[in-house]
């Protein structure tokens, strides 16, 4: 089993060298879900604040870019990519947010804050209709680059249900919209 990274020998936490470390590609891609009822996500497109998935977009964007200033151990990255969606389902709102760049660690810090941050968003813009809305599966869904190698979650996870849940819905007729679409 791999240590934790983030302790010195004395074991005070402290933010790991990465000096030595290639300078590489490197991506992560994370994902949340904002539980809803349907009279929520029937009053997305007339919410009085704005388009709430758009607000939210932006607000994962700007989490991203801001990781370092959050996170006490995390590197200041330069991101060269930042892509948050927010898509309307059945039951509530599938944020996915992708982050790369090219340094010498890794984003997924970065893609976990951007997705966090955006379902924060949905909720903060939503919670006058409905303070039981859930913000749900937070999770790191794959990443590519650096020493450690690749890691995609295994899709028994949050990502499965929604797309199994995605297909039963568009096999009865539904659609997805997105944020683009409010």
């Amino acid at each position: 089993m791999p240590k934790l990274t983030h302790y010195d020998s004395a074991g005070r936490a402290s933010m790991v060298d990465v000096s030595p470390k290639e300078t590489t590609k490197r991506q992560a891609e994370a994902s949340a879900f904002v539980e809803m009822s349907h009279t929520v996500l029937k009053a997305l497109p007339s919410n009085k604040k704005g388009n709430p998935l758009e607000v939210a977009r932006i607000a994962g964007i700007s989490a991203a870019k801001r990781t370092a200033e959050l996170i006490p151990m995390c590197h200041t990255v330069p991101l060269t990519h930042v892509e948050v969606t927010a898509d309307v389902c059945e039951n509530g709102v599938a944020i996915t947010s992708r982050v790369t760049t090219m340094a010498q660690t890794g984003v997924e810090m970065e893609a976990l804050l951007a997705a966090s941050v955006a379902a924060l968003t949905v909720y903060d813009m939503c919670k006058a209709l409905d303070k039981g809305i859930m913000i749900r599966e937070v999770v790191l869904e794959k990443k590519t680059g650096g020493k450690s190698g690749d890691y995609v979650r295994l899709r028994q996870g949050s990502k499965a249900k929604r797309a199994s849940e995605k297909k039963d819905r568009l096999s009865r007729g539904g659609k997805k919209q997105s944020s683009t679409l409010l």
